[in-house]
């Protein structure tokens, strides 16, 4: 890791239209302490004072100071500085941080001083959380919860990063990681000392184990939680041409998000708004309308509708009430379609025009609203009893990184229960825990973390 001092404006940037009401500048590296002396105290610059000149606040400790230009001693801002001593710190490094008002003025003048000092940075997006992966504050899992805490739009997904913030996920990947070398480690006693006595039934045990680690993965695998949570539910309003599939995501929407046309085949392509829904993130998708057409655009768009409603999590069937709505509903929830009578929900629109009264649909005008706070407490229902599906007790899979190496472990997995040697095995079970210890970190590609850390925004 490159032993650089290096900054970045950790608040979003000051605008001319919406300027910050505080904003914080964040260094971390050897030189960290430096720069806030030669900052905070007039004509230290030119003294060459070092970090242990007294005029350094007390680490830890917040200390108002004036933050000046190094090279003509100018006044810039009053506010709050505060350093953290190696190896106590959210890096793992020397920190500082300044807390100043957040004008762009001021924040573009201590920019520019830092920069004037001719030892520091700007830092790459991710740094300040890969230098603390580099100095073990944290691991790979607990580095994506951090993007994943800043990234989140609802409640729920706050909460899930939290938790693998916390560790939940880094527990459960290094005690599956202990299990395997354990076993592994019998496999290479046997190896290794062929004509020694070792203990009766050790070959059951190390079998046993290698059981229990793979039914567990293969356990975690098919626990849709976490993805769905992180990535958003995907739901698919699907139904007959002009039902009111459009001015039902606008609703929703609460915008207007899709065309709205009493000509049917409007909708031609898949139209997708996010919604908060109860504190579930959502993908709400609106789709072309369900018939037959000699029309090829129209057709094209007929099978992307059928191929969102296979894929969706969750289905709305959108009907119109002053139609036959009960056979274009048997015929839409047949055998074979993709329809899921448990959490699926069956929408009878235009009940301003012929009012409906079914068990198990729900009436709605979306040009009145008629009906939408119904509608709304039956997704939010059906959106809980999806994402709470598995084992709650347990931290969900959230990526897909994760789920690629989890598979790879679980094949090795399986390779080394089939196999009657025991070298291999012993090489099987070897290369499964290195799939595991790709996720947390434990075992080292420069690449895997270049995608990881990219992505972050800078100052984090």
């Amino acid at each position: 890791m490159e032993n650089s001092t290096i900054y970045a404006l950790g608040t979003p940037a000051p605008s001319r239209a919406r300027p910050g009401a505080l904003a914080v500048i964040r260094l971390s590296g050897p030189r960290a302490a430096d720069t806030l002396i030669f900052l905070t105290e007039a004509h230290a610059f030119e003294r060459g004072s070092s970090a242990r000149d007294p005029s350094l606040p007390a680490p830890r400790r917040m200390a108002l100071r004036t933050v000046y230009d190094p090279l003509t001693a100018e006044p810039i801002d009053r506010g709050l500085a505060v350093w953290f001593e190696a190896p106590y710190s959210e890096t793992g490094e020397t920190m500082a941080e300044l807390h100043l008002h957040g004008g762009r003025a001021v924040v573009n003048a201590t920019v520019a001083a830092i920069q004037k000092l001719g030892f520091c940075r700007l830092a790459d997006p991710g740094e300040f959380t890969r230098r603390a992966f580099e100095n073990h504050k944290l691991d790979l899992t607990e580095a994506e919860a951090i993007a994943d805490l800043v990234a989140a739009e609802t409640d729920q997904q706050r909460r899930q990063a939290l938790q693998q913030m916390d560790g939940a996920l880094h527990r459960l990947y290094e005690d599956w990681r202990t299990l395997g070398l354990h076993a592994l480690a019998h496999l290479e006693a046997a190896i290794d000392f062929p004509d020694e006595d070792l203990p009766a039934g050790l070959d059951d045990e190390v079998r046993t184990s290698i059981r229990q680690l793979r039914a567990d993965i293969a356990s975690h695998l098919e626990d849709p939680r976490g993805e769905r949570l992180r990535e958003g539910l995907t739901i698919a309003i699907i139904g007959p041409p002009n039902a009111g599939k459009s001015s039902l995501l606008n609703l929703l929407a609460r915008r207007e998000a899709a065309i709205v046309s009493e000509t049917a085949g409007t909708t031609r392509d898949v139209i997708e708004v996010h919604l908060d829904l109860g504190g579930w993130p959502v993908v709400l998708a609106d789709t072309a309308g369900l018939r037959e057409s000699g029309d090829a655009i129209e057709q094209e768009g007929v099978r992307r509708a059928r191929a969102r409603a296979e894929a969706a999590d969750l289905r709305l069937l959108v009907l119109d009430a002053t139609t036959d709505w009960k056979a274009a509903m048997a015929k839409l929830t047949s055998s074979g379609s993709p329809w899921d009578a448990a959490h699926d929900i069956v929408v009878v629109n235009k009940v301003d025009l012929k009012p409906v009264d079914a068990v198990g649909v729900v009436g709605l005008s979306a040009k009145s609203g008629t009906g939408l706070p119904e509608l709304l407490a039956r997704l939010e229902r059906s959106a809980g009893l999806l994402m709470e599906q598995g084992d709650n007790t347990a931290a969900p899979l959230t990526r897909a990184r994760h789920r690629e190496a989890l598979v790879d472990a679980e094949t090795a997995l399986g390779r080394a229960l089939d196999v009657a040697e025991v070298a291999l095995a012993a090489e099987d079970l070897r290369l499964a825990m290195r799939a595991l210890g790709r996720i947390t970190g434990t075992v080292r590609i420069d690449e895997l973390l270049d995608v990881i850390f990219r992505d972050f925004c800078i100052g984090k």
